[in-house]
């Protein structure tokens, strides 16, 4: 039999030791390299002082460990893929619609309107829309009343004061509202139809929305 060179032993029982270490502080170490460190540990002891019985079984443990890690993470890579696809399947069918978004900026189109809510946080005693073109004019202006708290909708028809119809483009949409303090300029969401839908990283979905840039799918507040 073939005389084995303490050092060696040393050598190979001090490299396992040291990938166990790494593999303790997030590196990466695979099964089979586990398994051959284990087996050349074995091979590489010293026949007077043979590994101790409990030392192996630990290994054996921290290996068997290594493994359900591994599967578990394959099944968690799975898991999400599926998530990711199902929420493109999702987003993709989202093309088309019609969403209710937190905007200051309506598209008058071929529809010829714009529409949207008021988030009114008090009750009060006047409520008014104003339009503006892109110029900064005001081209109509829209009394509402008396409002409850609440989401109060509102409609314009794309029409000027005198009743003329404006061309097609952006306008902005101011919400006022009466208190005793003045006047307080409240939030407002407008319907938009979307164009194109963005899947970022970490399956992000973000929609396109025709003529107001992009806005997170978390931000919609309805989908029509």
């Amino acid at each position: 039999m073939s005389a084995v060179n303490p050092a060696d032993a040393s050598d190979v029982l001090s490299k396992f030791r040291l990938q166990q270490e790494q593999t303790a502080k997030g590196s990466e170490l695979g099964k089979n390299e586990f398994m051959e460190l284990m087996i050349a540990q074995l091979k590489n002891q010293n026949p007077l002082e043979p590994q101790d019985n409990g030392e192996f079984i630990s290994q054996l443990a921290q290996f068997s460990s290594l493994e359900e890690m591994q599967s578990l993470s394959g099944s968690v890579d799975d898991m999400a893929s599926q998530f990711r696809s199902t929420q493109a399947l999702q987003a993709s069918a989202m093309v088309g619609r019609t969403v209710l978004a937190p905007s200051s900026i309506g598209v008058l189109g071929a529809d010829g309107e714009i529409s949207g809510n008021v988030s009114v946080p008090a009750t009060t005693s006047g409520l008014r829309i104003s339009i503006e073109n892109e110029s900064g004019e005001r081209v109509r202006q829209i009394d509402m009343g008396e409002q409850q708290p609440g989401q109060t909708a509102f409609n314009w028809d794309g029409k000027d004061g005198n009743g003329n119809s404006l061309p097609p483009g952006r306008y902005k949409v101011v919400a006022e509202a009466s208190y005793p303090g003045g006047l307080e300029q409240l939030g407002t969401m407008v319907s938009a139809n979307v164009d194109s839908v963005s899947l970022g990283q970490g399956g992000s979905i973000t929609l396109n929305l025709a003529g107001m840039g992009s806005i997170a799918l978390q931000d919609v507040q309805q989908i029509n």
